[in-house]
């Protein structure tokens, strides 16, 4: 059973810390998307079913949303994979074993940082990764994936409007490391908040 979740704001971090009740086996650190931040009720259920789990689970603001900006331009960006990158080193003072997840936006962040820096975490979880704009397939965002080399699980529902699981399944084939992909039904982009409990035995099966 975790604690009440702890107020985090130091180091260029804006979050919330939800700890397990003893010592944490791993830490994950839950990126929001683009049109969220870390209140987002997708994020908070994802941290307390880690915690309850026994990680350390870290719910965060990304630099675009402190910065009341929107998440556009390489630079901003890059500012955004820093947070990440930051959020990740902090919780390496309470696990050794880190992992990063994202939602949309934030999962895509994750997953280019470590394509460009693999010491970062030793596992991925991208919730409904934005494969492509709504209606765009001609605008993959995989430009990075043959140079991603950490094992990711994909959660993605059917009714995603910025891939289809058969582009998925396609996509995930560029990555030179294991991926599994699970898929949830009639789910939108969105993705319902009451799959998280599902989520640590599906990141470590």
């Amino acid at each position: 059973m975790e604690s009440a979740p702890q107020r985090v704001e130091q180091n260029g971090i804006r979050g919330w810390l939800h700890l397990p009740a003893g010592k944490p086996s791993a830490a994950i650190a839950i990126a929001h998307g683009a049109g969220g931040n870390a209140e987002a009720k997708l994020m908070v259920a994802t941290a307390a079913a880690f915690a309850a789990a026994g990680y350390a689970a870290l719910r965060y603001d990304l630099p675009f949303k402190q910065a009341n900006r929107p998440p556009t331009g390489d630079a901003q960006q890059q500012r955004d994979r820093e947070g990440i990158r930051q959020a990740a080193s902090e919780l390496r003072k309470l696990a050794p074993v880190i992992y990063l997840a994202g939602h949309s936006y934030g999962g895509r962040q994750s997953s280019m940082l470590l394509a460009e820096d693999p010491s970062v975490a030793g596992g991925l979880l991208l919730l409904s990764y934005p494969l492509h704009p709504p209606g765009r397939p001609d605008k993959m965002r995989t430009e990075h994936f043959p140079n991603l080399r950490t094992p990711t699980l994909f959660v993605h529902g059917t009714k995603d409007e910025f891939g289809t699981i058969a582009e998925i399944e396609t996509a995930r084939r560029l990555i030179p490391a294991p991926t599994r992909l699970q898929i949830i039904d009639r789910a939108p982009h969105s993705l319902p908040p009451s799959i998280a409990s599902s989520l640590p035995t599906w990141l470590i099966p």
